[in-house]
């Protein structure tokens, strides 16, 4: 027998008459549906804590940044390069866009330019976001195709995602 704890929940004629309200409502407004993209997020380690600053805005109600995070969450325990490039590889395909986040020494990583390159090699969309208003270097990657990185703005992020975003 399953259990709803016992206590009896009904629901009455103004409830039903609020509920339809807020349907009617919801119509009228036509907002247009956008798919949630599948991002894989390609940032220096020493960033960890902005980059989770990020991922948790992605997760909050009130936030306009709405994505799924098929980024590594765990480093791979391999000092193999090939069989880290082969599991990054794999995130990257089943991603719509590749999100690059920039502090001040991502330029120095070898392993976002290559994320970079190899997203663009996918035919992935790529947005690059500062971490900080400052102008930290740009990755060469970046450079050299011409991504421009994008201030720390909700809305225009959210919007380059869905731009970029390869369904």
């Amino acid at each position: 027998m399953g259990g709803g704890g016992g206590i009896p929940y009904a629901i009455g004629p103004r409830d039903v008459d609020r509920l339809e309200d807020i349907a009617r409502r919801e119509i009228r407004e036509k907002k247009p549906i956008r798919p949630r993209r599948r991002v894989y997020i390609s940032f220096r380690g020493e960033d960890i804590d902005l980059v989770n600053l990020f991922r948790g805005q992605a997760k909050s109600e009130n936030s306009d940044l709405d994505f799924i995070d098929f980024s590594l969450q765990v480093p791979f325990e391999s000092e193999n390069a090939e069989y880290i490039r082969s599991g990054i590889r794999e995130r990257i395909k089943n991603s719509s866009v590749t999100i690059v986040l920039i502090g001040e020494t991502t330029y120095k990583s070898e392993w976002v330019d290559w994320e970079i390159r190899e997203s663009l090699r996918l035919g992935k969309g790529v947005v690059a976001v500062k971490l900080k208003e400052d102008s930290p270097i740009i990755p060469r990657a970046l450079t050299e195709h011409g991504i421009e990185p994008l201030p720390r703005d909700q809305k225009k992020i959210s919007h380059a995602i869905q731009e970029e975003g390869k369904v």
